[in-house]
């Protein structure tokens, strides 16, 4: 549906715009865009709010269009004023704007935030199916990225984990981009406060933001503060920790596609020799194995899963080849039946 344009605000007298802190990643993204049309996953929050505001101005630039996504998530009781907030931002930047209502799955023993995540990025999937925009903008900022950080450290991730956020990721067919990563969120604050005096509409806030039952909240409201006073640099530290382990992720697995050509693998990536990864150093044995994994696109087994079924491929067939091995992980199993490893996904009702 096209959107009135009677409401649209007059870039050349906003300045709110003039933050090149916050527009010249759009620049450089735009400038070499792979697609004339970019979704953006607007909350109504201040970031992603400013993320449209800037994203709306610099695409046109560049004759690219926007189309902003809310997912509704139901989870909060205002959830349908931010409908209405993000459907009047859009309208006064000149922008489509599609809705999309999502139930979070409360016994899926992932948390709550967790759920809620997975279901906003499957509403993306049914969104990109439905109008063929596979490209999206996400508001996350260095904020976000070091609080990601502190909470992998917390939970003993590995490099990969410890990269965090990419600023380009792929889940499918799916492109996501964070063009703000690197960007501090006082920033955002400042161009959303002046975007507030100069049109009025301001950005809704999240009470879960700062409930810290939420795990993210807690770290943000309880232990961000004390590093903010004791540690003035710790937010740019952990942003180049992160880097590095993003460039750590990517020799690992340039190693992983090494030695996996050497397992006498698939072509559809399924199956693979057991004694071809027996004869790999042990020390790259769980490398090429989590990287087969992420071939299936299905989550990660924690260290201590890994190395039990690393032990288990180690010992099988030492009674002979008539043994075999059934593991089951993330509605997959994976089998090893004469020599050969496989993996297969496993229907609901097999389950």
């Amino acid at each position: 549906m096209a959107v009135s344009r009677k409401n649209q605000l007059n870039p050349q007298k906003a300045s709110f715009l003039k933050d090149a802190f916050l527009s010249s990643p759009l620049h450089a993204l735009f400038r070499s865009a792979k697609t004339p049309v970019y979704a953006i996953g607007v909350s109504g929050g201040a970031d992603s709010a400013m993320l449209l505001v800037y994203a709306a101005h610099i695409a046109s630039l560049y004759n690219i269009k926007i189309h902003a996504v809310h997912v509704h998530h139901g989870l909060q009781a205002i959830a349908d004023e931010w409908v209405r907030h993000t459907r009047q931002l859009a309208q006064m930047l000149g922008v489509e704007c599609s809705i999309e209502y999502v139930q979070v799955a409360s016994t899926s023993g992932l948390g709550i935030e967790a759920s809620a995540r997975n279901a906003r990025y499957r509403a993306y999937e049914d969104f990109a199916e439905r109008t063929g925009i596979r490209h999206f903008l996400l508001a996350h900022h260095l904020y976000d990225q070091t609080e990601t950080v502190l909470l992998r450290l917390l939970r003993g991730a590995g490099v990969q984990g410890m990269a965090a956020m990419a600023g380009h990721s792929q889940r499918g067919e799916l492109h996501f981009y964070r063009p703000w990563l690197d960007v501090s969120r006082q920033n955002i604050l400042e161009a959303e406060k002046q975007f507030f005096l100069e049109t009025g509409w301001q950005a809704v806030h999240d009470p879960t933001n700062a409930d810290s039952r939420y795990t993210r909240a807690a770290v943000r409201e309880m232990l961000v503060p004390v590093l903010d006073e004791r540690w003035h640099g710790w937010r740019g530290n952990l942003a180049r920790h992160s880097r590095l382990m993003a460039e750590n992720t990517l020799l690992l697995k340039d190693l992983a596609q090494i030695d996996y050509a050497t397992l006498d693998a698939s072509a559809d990536n399924t199956r693979f020799s057991l004694q071809k990864w027996r004869e790999l150093p042990m020390h790259r044995q769980a490398n090429v194995l989590r990287y087969w994994l992420d071939l299936q696109h299905i989550p990660m087994p924690s260290e201590a899963r890994l190395n039990e079924w690393m032990r288990q491929f180690r010992q099988l067939h030492q009674l002979g080849h008539d043994r075999n091995l059934k593991l089951k992980h993330a509605r997959h199993e994976i089998n090893v039946i004469k020599g050969w490893v496989s993996i297969r996904c496993v229907a609901e009702n097999e389950t």
